[in-house]
């Protein structure tokens, strides 16, 4: 094995624009949340950046890719990175194992981080550190051994196509947030009030950083800068653009408009979708996956509202289903053509597909919920009815997004906030137009 520049130049680049995506989705999650939760939602998504990292580096690289153990999980050889360095691994023949440790681990930080739009605006963060943690470990790292690190549902076992997480991370990560949305409940004012998103251009802003991490999400995980990455990179695009059409035509058609977020949406969903296939299909194919991706993940999301299901941030309609679709479709569409250590699509393939998916929903819904019960009981997971009503911003962390403007209460200077000031505003116009109408309806004095 000799090391190529080229090659970890490529993935070194992809590591950091997998990491750059986490960012990105906080933007994205953000925008969509109220107003006095923007900093809480934001900060859930960036902490794992910290929280993981350690997490991958003491112990979750070695278990996911060290020697395999009953196809079940990796070995302890690498704990503490130790012997991961400038030598390349199997793997990665043409890349340092530091280079490929890095990489995976930016996958490892992002996928728990798609969870916690599920639960936006109501988790406390000292449960939600708790669980980020546990689940990382629990989770995340059995599942990523089991498709990519030589377990049971990859090439060693039952044969899997996983390009670049459509099971790993997506399939994964919706599961999960199917757990927590049903263990937490709706928030306050569901079904009743307006929860609508603050600042539709900052969630634009996150799905275009989000797209762009995608090329080295998906193209980087061919680990060379060679013709599959290049494949890979045009069935990215394809696929995101795919699901924007597919997402906007039944929008379309069942609300008489097509929406910027249902735009933004859609590509999230055609990206999701085309993640497991894009080193194994050819460019029409890509499109059609993205396409199906969109469509399908628009009915998802609105069957939801129908099942009363509060997944704040349509985590489970986008990632879970788009990363099904995706999952199934690889074994559609398939063809060694584009990737010689895949396979062509068949009905076989399918059926392997949908083992995989299978196993990986049963697991990861199951063992969040033990995950979440335990959180629950220690630390505690949902915030007091005080806290959700003041937002997290200013209760847990102390600070408010937006202070465009102050103004001095006494001795203390409080911050702008839009949805109080828009409350005070329309109590003064009730108040300015009660005090008209009794005017009108008083008798006019007979002295005048």
């Amino acid at each position: 094995m000799r090391i190529d520049t080229g090659d970890t130049a490529w993935v070194l680049v992809s590591a950091a624009l997998v990491m750059f995506m986490t960012p990105g989705l906080a933007l994205f999650y953000g925008g969509l949340v109220r107003a006095k939760n923007v900093l809480g939602t934001v900060m859930q998504s960036l902490i794992a950046l910290g929280v993981v990292t350690v997490l991958w580096v003491l112990v979750g690289y070695s278990l996911v890719f060290g020697s395999d153990h009953g196809l079940l999980t990796g070995g302890l050889e690498y704990l503490g990175l130790r012997g991961v360095g400038a030598d390349p691994m199997a793997l990665a023949p043409s890349v340092p194992a530091s280079a490929f440790m890095v990489f995976q681990m930016m996958f490892a930080v992002i996928t728990p981080a798609l969870i916690t739009g599920a639960f936006a605006e109501r988790m406390r963060f000292g449960g939600y550190l708790l669980f980020l943690g546990l689940w990382s470990l629990l989770v995340y790292v059995p599942v990523a051994h089991w498709v990519w690190g030589g377990g049971f549902l990859g090439a060693a076992g039952v044969g899997a196509l996983d390009f670049a997480g459509g099971t790993v991370v997506h399939v994964n990560a919706g599961a999960a947030a199917l757990a927590t949305a049903l263990y937490l409940g709706r928030r306050r004012g569901f079904g009743t009030g307006a929860l609508r998103p603050h600042n539709v251009p900052m969630v634009l802003l996150g799905a275009g950083i989000l797209w762009f991490g995608w090329f080295g999400f998906n193209a980087g995980s061919a680990l060379s800068a060679g013709g599959l990455a290049s494949s890979a990179f045009v069935a990215t695009h394809l696929g995101a653009a795919g699901g924007m059409l597919g997402w906007l035509v039944p929008e379309r058609l069942r609300h008489e408009r097509a929406t910027t977020i249902g735009a933004a949406t859609g590509a999230i969903a055609g990206l999701v979708a085309i993640t497991p296939a894009s080193g194994y299909v050819a460019p029409l194919p890509a499109l059609a996956i993205g396409l199906a991706a969109g469509v399908v993940c628009f009915l998802a999301v609105e069957l939801k509202g129908r099942l009363r299901l509060d997944d704040s941030l349509d985590v489970v309609g986008v990632h879970m289903v788009g990363g099904i679709v995706g999952a199934l479709l690889t074994g559609v569409f398939a063809s060694l053509a584009v990737n010689p250590a895949g396979a062509d699509g068949s009905l076989g393939q399918v059926a392997r597909q949908g083992a995989a998916v299978g196993v990986t929903l049963c697991f990861s819904f199951l063992a969040t919920m033990v995950i979440l019960r335990l959180v629950d009981r220690t630390v505690g997971l949902r915030v007091s009815e005080d806290v959700e009503e003041e937002g997290l911003d200013r209760s847990i962390h102390g600070e408010s997004a937006y202070a465009w403007s102050d103004r001095t209460d006494g001795t203390r200077t409080l911050p702008f906030d839009p949805d109080a000031e828009l409350a005070k505003l329309r109590e003064q116009l009730v108040v300015e137009a009660t005090r008209r109408t009794v005017q009108a309806l008083q008798p006019p004095d007979p002295l005048d």
